[in-house]
């Protein structure tokens, strides 16, 4: 199996993704964690917390096989996803993208008079930090629900986005 450079998906223990991701800073590594805050509820309280988009999962930037075997040497990590017999591989454009979907965007336009897209309809986004993904309309109530997949990494991430951030595939 040949190894290609460029963004590659760590698999590592369960709640070792930030261990990981500072372990390959630490071997200068360029390293990537996706993280949304979410609210956790207790029966006593609720508390806000910072947890990975993708459980499990680390992006790493890969140069050379050198750099491919000492991030498989760190401690909690697994191995590199794999599909078949290919490294999952991700693009810069979708780590850019990841970037700014899990960064401080608020979307808070209001909309009046638009029409509704249809359930199950296929849109590409081209607003806002995910322009150029097409995305499968899930749900349409105030606001859609839409699926944005993430092809390289067989994911899907779901997202609120008012619906004239959508145009029509052909």
């Amino acid at each position: 199996m040949k190894f290609n450079i460029g963004w590659h998906v760590l698999y590592v223990r369960s709640r070792w993704e930030r261990k990981v991701y500072e372990s390959l800073k630490e071997i200068s590594l360029d390293p990537f964690l996706p993280q949304i805050k979410t609210i956790k509820q207790w029966s006593d309280r609720k508390k806000t917390i910072i947890k990975p988009l993708f459980p499990s999962y680390v992006f790493v930037n890969i140069n050379s096989s050198l750099e491919y075997h000492k991030a498989l040497s760190l401690n909690g990590v697994c191995s590199f996803i794999r599909f078949r017999n290919e490294y999952a591989r991700v693009t810069t454009k979708e780590i850019e993208q990841i970037k700014l979907l899990v960064g401080d965007v608020n979307i808070t336009d209001i909309e009046t008079n638009i029409k509704l897209p249809e359930i199950g309809e296929i849109k590409k986004i081209n607003y806002g930090p995910l322009n150029g993904l097409n995305c499968e309309i899930i749900k349409v109530d105030n606001h859609n629900k839409i699926i944005v997949r993430i092809d390289s990494l067989r994911q899907n991430i779901i997202a609120t986005i008012p619906s004239y951030s959508f145009e029509g595939v052909a």
